[in-house]
């Protein structure tokens, strides 16, 4: 292996820590609340409502017969895509590799409750008096605190990179 390679122990250490958060916390409001319940812990601006999700984001492809084998598919393409993108990342970029591998578990948590329920838990539910944004849960957020991660580091790696051609 190349000295200038990622480290998988970072891959391995923040992808199990965020499945393994995702996967207790939805089992937890699997056993603890009935569908629809809704608990408020901040009024008028979030509450923890238990609800399944049988498409993708704001429900999207929810009522397609070929959802199922469709998100399973897609979700699988994703994880390897990721795997080989944190693959050809340097050692040095440790953001990137903290951000792909969030996006990593996030993917692989909402991917077991496609195969196991053929549906998502959420129960994450932030509004604004009557205005909802859809309910989601931890691999939801990994997925977009991710997403948010890796932006800023290639926007600081276009800024490294233009530091360096500038030094030339």
């Amino acid at each position: 292996m190349s000295e200038n390679r990622p480290s998988y122990l970072i891959l391995t250490l923040v992808s199990l820590a965020s499945l393994i958060i995702d996967q207790v916390t939805k089992a937890y409001i699997d056993r603890v609340m009935d569908l629809h319940q809704s608990i408020p812990v901040i009024r008028d601006l979030f509450s923890i409502t238990y609800v399944r999700n049988k498409g993708a984001a704001f429900g999207f492809l929810a009522n397609t017969s070929f959802r199922i084998p469709f998100f399973i598919f897609v979700s699988i393409v994703a994880v390897l895509v990721i795997l080989y993108a944190y693959r050809k990342l340097r050692k040095d970029q440790k953001l990137a590799q903290v951000s792909l591998a969030m996006i990593l578990s996030g993917a692989v948590g909402n991917l077991i409750d496609r195969v196991r329920l053929g549906e998502v838990i959420d129960f994450l539910d932030v509004y604004w008096k009557t205005y909802h944004w859809p309910a989601f849960n931890v691999a939801d957020s990994a997925i977009c605190v991710g997403v948010f991660l890796l932006a800023i580091d290639m926007l600081r790696e276009e800024s490294r990179q233009k530091k360096a051609l500038s030094a030339k």
